[in-house]
């Protein structure tokens, strides 16, 4: 998407700025996961303690996705959208069909960003 980004149900909500905030709350998600995954195999955690790994993958999976589709779950969910800057208020989806679509949306990321946590988690349990 170029900097002119437009409002698009169920495919766009999204504008530069808060995409880069997305991006950053993945790669926070990955820091967290990366040290919990130190602290638990330094002290020799029960296996049943590395489930606690799904919450930063989930949180890491979340925001790429989210920058990745230029959707934001959240903002999917409650009828919004907020393309301009940070000083920018997000605005309303008037429309029910929209916001159905992007309803949808937003459910695909949370569903997919679960699944591949999941699936993180698993692969990071095993070893």
């Amino acid at each position: 998407m170029s900097e002119k980004t437009k409002y698009i149900p169920g495919v766009c909500n999204i504008g530069p700025t808060e995409k880069r905030r997305r991006a950053r709350v993945g790669w926070m998600g990955l820091i967290g996961l990366v040290v919990l995954a130190i602290v638990l195999y330094a002290v020799d955690a029960s296996p049943r303690w590395r489930l606690l790994l799904f919450l930063p993958a989930v949180v890491m999976t979340g925001g790429w996705l989210q920058a990745l589709l230029n959707f934001c779950a959240s903002f999917g969910l409650s009828g919004v959208f907020k393309l301009g800057n940070d000083q920018d208020k997000a605005d309303t989806v008037i429309q029910a069909e929209f916001r159905k679509k992007d309803y949808q949306k937003a459910w695909l990321i949370i569903i997919l960003s679960v699944v591949i946590a999941a699936g993180i988690t698993g692969v990071l349990w095993w070893l």
